[in-house]
């Protein structure tokens, strides 16, 4: 996974998952501590692990 520095807008992010076990949206990225802490107290202005969700990159790639 390479590291982008991007927007923090987590509702287009391709990490932003429904859990459907605990019905709520969740960040789907193995933070260490450090970022957890920083994502907790709303401190982590760029995420480093944004991507754009983009539902058609596969079909690009097949054509």
């Amino acid at each position: 996974m390479t590291k982008k520095k991007g927007p923090a807008n987590c509702e287009t992010c391709t990490y932003y998952l429904y859990d459907e076990y605990i019905d709520s949206y969740v960040c789907d990225v193995n933070l260490d501590s450090d970022e957890m802490e920083k994502f907790l107290t709303d401190t982590f202005r760029d995420c480093p692990y944004y991507r754009l969700y983009d539902e058609y990159a596969t079909v690009r790639k097949q054509n």
